[in-house]
């Protein structure tokens, strides 16, 4: 059995991901590409076949800047969700591309959510980071309720 390279590995990955994640009207998708050099972000009606915005690092705002580093990937996510709103889109479904949730990716989508992408919790990671917060706010109540006894 031969060996898998890397970019195969990413792309079983990623079609194993959109098998589950659709964009529709009200939510579409937010798809992500990662280069060695540049990073890429599309919102995506997948239901209708079209791309509602666009933003990359490829663009005239970071001429003679690199567009492979975190900085970049942050200005990115910032941007992608000033076109969304603009073209009325508050809520999408995150598609990482079948890239690891970190890094440039992390930063990317987060910039987003800083920005105002779904603002109102209703995304997958949101739900997990207000689970995770409620976790740590009944183990930080327990520990005030013993330290008074």
């Amino acid at each position: 059995m031969a060996k898998k390279s890397r970019a195969d590995v990413r792309r079983s990955v990623h079609t194993r991901i959109r098998k589950k994640v659709k964009g529709t009207t009200e939510r579409p998708r937010l798809a992500v590409y990662r280069s060695t050099n540049h990073i890429y972000a599309q919102v995506i009606d997948d239901l209708s076949g079209k791309t509602l915005a666009s933003a990359s690092t490829l663009e005239k705002a970071f001429k003679g800047k690199t567009g492979g580093n975190v900085d970049a990937a942050v200005a990115v996510g910032k941007m992608i969700a000033e076109r969304a709103q603009g073209a009325g889109v508050s809520e999408v479904v995150y598609d990482r591309g079948g890239y690891v949730y970190h890094g440039r990716v992390k930063a990317l989508i987060d910039a987003s959510r800083e920005a105002g992408l779904n603002r109102n919790g209703n995304g997958d990671a949101a739900k997990a980071e207000t689970k995770s917060d409620a976790a740590g706010g009944k183990k930080e109540e327990a520990a005030a309720e013993s330290e008074e006894e």
